[in-house]
């Protein structure tokens, strides 16, 4: 076996991000508590991003726009102005939010480097990522960026085409097991999971316990001990 390509995502990998999501869908239903029950209003807005992310895309501006959809449904129309406006704020301050970088990212980014052809592949804003990218301080470290409208198997075979050897000689880290895991199995490659506190409900799905491909790490301090045991000659 033979590894020369290293994916990582970004969000919830390198970084946090859920956590702000969650925290702005909280002011939301605050926003909101006079026209729909806090249960009741995830569900419509969970629908609405489900329903809108083959329009908006993933992010937090396809996640504004649900946000203000489903005000508007669950009012029947008669959400006030300000609180649009409220809405529209939180969105702004959530491109404007600092980013967090995840215990030990930096370290296992840099234990590959050099090693290997290293790809951030993230699906979301291209702003955005570009924007928390550059606060990381570790866009130095990688050899391409490839930032996604979604990913799936074909996604992964044509990043790994153009910017190492294949899929099948690629590892691919992330959180989610829908978008990091289950396509970058399907192409071929490895997928390691190492899970974040806090998924969002439409990246959620059952690990593929078995598959001579696919590992879960409790962390990313273990990733380049993991990637050593599958590669051992470029550690040797």
């Amino acid at each position: 076996m033979t590894l020369t390509t290293i994916g990582f995502d970004a969000d919830d990998t390198l970084w946090h991000n859920e956590r702000f999501f969650r925290m702005t869908q909280a002011r939301f239903h605050d926003l909101l508590a006079a026209h729909a029950e806090t249960a009741h209003l995830e569900e419509r807005l969970l629908a609405a991003e489900r329903r809108n992310v083959g329009s908006y895309g993933f992010g937090v501006k396809g996640f504004t726009l649900s946000m203000i959809e489903t005000a508007i449904e669950v009012s029947e129309g008669r959400v006030p102005a300000s609180v649009i406006g409220e809405i529209l704020a939180a969105g702004r301050e959530m491109l404007a939010h600092p980013i967090e970088i995840l215990p030990h990212a930096r370290e296992a980014v840099e234990a590959l480097a050099g090693r290997y052809r290293l790809v951030l592949v993230t699906k979301g804003d291209l702003l955005d990522q570009e924007r928390k990218l550059a606060q990381s301080g570790l866009g130095d470290l990688f050899d391409a960026i490839e930032i996604v409208s979604d990913k799936r198997a074909e996604t992964y075979r044509t990043v790994f085409a153009r910017h190492g050897s294949g899929a099948d000689q690629a590892l691919m880290v992330g959180n989610s097991l829908k978008s990091d895991v289950l396509p970058m199995l399907e192409a071929g490659g490895w997928g390691v999971h190492v899970p974040h506190e806090m998924t969002w409900a439409l990246e959620q799905a059952t690990a593929p316990l078995g598959h001579p491909r696919f590992a879960e790490l409790p962390d990313l301090a273990q990733l380049a001990e993991l990637v050593a045991r599958i590669d051992p000659s470029s550690f040797g």
